[in-house]
C-alpha cells in the first residue's frame, strides 16, 4: 500500500504529504475529543514516548463523522495538550466514510482487521498500523493501543535496538 503522495494539514494548518512520515512506523488513528475510547489517548502517547524516538509516530486525525469531536482546531489541540499531553502529530479534522471521505481513508478502508472484514470506519479510535514497506493492519476501536498484538506487529517494524 503506498500513501506515501496524499497530502494531509496539520491540526495548526502546515501542509504536507503522507511522505513526510513514510520512513517510520505509523498508527494512524482516527480521534474524537467526546467518546467513550478517548481515554486512549494516554495509551497512544505512552507508545509515543516509548517509541517515538526508534522510528515510530502515532498520527491524530480528528474526526466528527460520529458527533464526538469539539468543534475548533483550536480546541482540539487545547483538549490534547491540556488533558493527555499529546506530542504526536495531529490533523485537520477528517471525513473518515462516505463521499467526502479523506483520500488517506479512502485507501485504508481496504484494509481488513483481524476477523477479515475490510470497509468503512465503525468508530472513533479505530487503528492502523503502517511501516514503512506499506504494510498495513487494522485495529478496531476496542482494541487498546497497548494491546500486546499491535505492540508485538510495532516493535516488528521497527530497526533494532
Amino acid at each position: 500500500m503506498d500513501l506515501r503522495g496524499i497530502a494531509l494539514t496539520t491540526l495548526d494548518g502546515r501542509s504536507t504529504t503522507f511522505d513526510a512520515y513514510a520512513h517510520q512506523v505509523v498508527l494512524v488513528v482516527n480521534v474524537a475529543s467526546r467518546c467513550g475510547f478517548t481515554s486512549q489517548y494516554a495509551q497512544l502517547e505512552a507508545l509515543q514516548q516509548r517509541y517515538g524516538d526508534r522510528g515510530f509516530s502515532v498520527l491524530g486525525f480528528p474526526s466528527n463523522q460520529f458527533l464526538q469531536e469539539l468543534g475548533s482546531a483550536a480546541s482540539i489541540a487545547e483538549f490534547c495538550s491540556t488533558t493527555y499531553g499529546v506530542t504526536f502529530p495531529m490533523f485537520e479534522k477528517v471525513t473518515v466514510n462516505g463521499r467526502r471521505r479523506h483520500p488517506l481513508y479512502a485507501a485504508l478502508a481496504a484494509v481488513p482487521d483481524g476477523s477479515g472484514a475490510a470497509g468503512k470506519v465503525r468508530w472513533n479510535f479505530e487503528k492502523f498500523l503502517v511501516t514503512p514497506a506499506g504494510q498495513a493492519r487494522r485495529f478496531r476501536s476496542n482494541v487498546a493501543p497497548d494491546d500486546p498484538e499491535l505492540v508485538a506487529l510495532l516493535e516488528a517494524g521497527l530497526p533494532a535496538a
